[in-house]
């Protein structure tokens, strides 16, 4: 659905898009994720076809998006990050004008007005001002208006900012609900907001993707946590002799008990061999698991390196 090959733009001096290369198959939700400044609405601008990059060449559903921007954008429904919308007309009345816009076609006019309509939960504030309505609300229509022509492919610029967290579920649960029928290219600062709603991410630093993964696969480590209620000398070196352990970390805990943070080669589950020197020692075990990675430790790492 989508093809970025090696995207470079630059604002005089300051290189926003550096070689920027990614997919993005039909059916998937990815997260773009990034610090102020890393490029990602730069990025967004270039994929929609309001920027020429200085390099590379982007395309949208098998369209040149530079060569053919206004064929491009007729299979995008676009969220910015601040929507374009107008206060002093009704929502009804705002939408029936995104649709003439759009190109909807007459004989579908009504049907796709409705389906946006109900898709966003508006029913009951058609006739209402959009200036009288609340930011979630707000957000709704930003939402119908980006999504009733029934877009290949929807991008959603930081589409929860502002929100209360009552309102982000119900804009989150709304957004799950249309990766049905759209592919979803979501941007956004909060990271328990992506891990909730999306399958993959990319993560941009400086212009640059440090990453580009599913979280299942970012989730994953070999480290593993060794919890007992007695501290033992011995118990540092013998998880240190053992196959595939790196380094071995002891650090005391509230409760009085001791936990060891145990540090493994990529790709080996270090649990079974730590489970059968624990029963083997007898040592007092509280808890023994594998852990697992968050998104924010992943970001927090990638940003921190120059």
């Amino acid at each position: 659905m989508i093809s970025v090959e090696g995207l470079t733009k630059s604002y005089g001096e300051i290189r926003a898009l550096q070689g920027v290369k990614f997919q993005v198959e039909r059916g998937e939700i990815v997260g773009l994720l990034g610090p102020n400044g890393a490029g990602k609405s730069t990025a967004i601008k270039c994929l929609t076809g309001y920027l020429h990059p200085d390099e590379g060449s982007v395309h949208v559903d098998g369209i040149n998006v530079l060569e053919s921007p206004i064929e491009a954008q007729s299979c995008i429904g676009y969220l910015p990050e601040n929507t374009p919308l107008y206060p002093e007309m009704s929502v009804q009345a705002y939408l029936q004008m995104i649709a003439e816009l759009r190109g909807v076609p007459e004989n579908m006019y009504v049907e796709r007005l409705s389906d946006a309509i109900v898709a966003t939960g508006l029913v009951d504030r058609l006739t209402q001002p959009i200036g009288q309505l609340s930011k979630g609300l707000r957000q709704r229509v930003g939402l119908a208006q980006a999504i009733l022509h029934k877009p290949r492919l929807l991008i959603l610029d930081e589409p929860t900012i502002g929100l209360d967290p009552t309102q982000m579920v119900e804009i989150r649960n709304l957004i799950k609900s249309l990766a049905g029928s759209s592919t979803i290219l979501f941007s956004s600062h909060i990271l328990s907001e992506v891990e909730a709603v999306c399958d993959r991410v990319i993560i941009l630093v400086n212009g640059e993707i440090r990453a580009d993964a599913r979280l299942d696969d970012i989730a994953q480590t070999s480290d593993a946590t060794l919890i007992v209620d007695k501290q033992d000398p011995n118990i540092e070196n013998l998880l240190s002799e053992l196959d595939g352990v790196q380094q071995v970390n002891c650090v005391s805990t509230n409760d009085g008990n001791y936990s060891y943070q145990i540090v493994g080669e990529a790709g080996v589950d270090l649990c079974p061999s730590v489970y059968d020197l624990a029963r083997k020692e007898e040592w007092p075990l509280r808890e023994l698991r594998k852990d697992v990675r968050t998104l924010e430790t992943v970001f927090n790492e990638l940003v921190a390196i120059t």
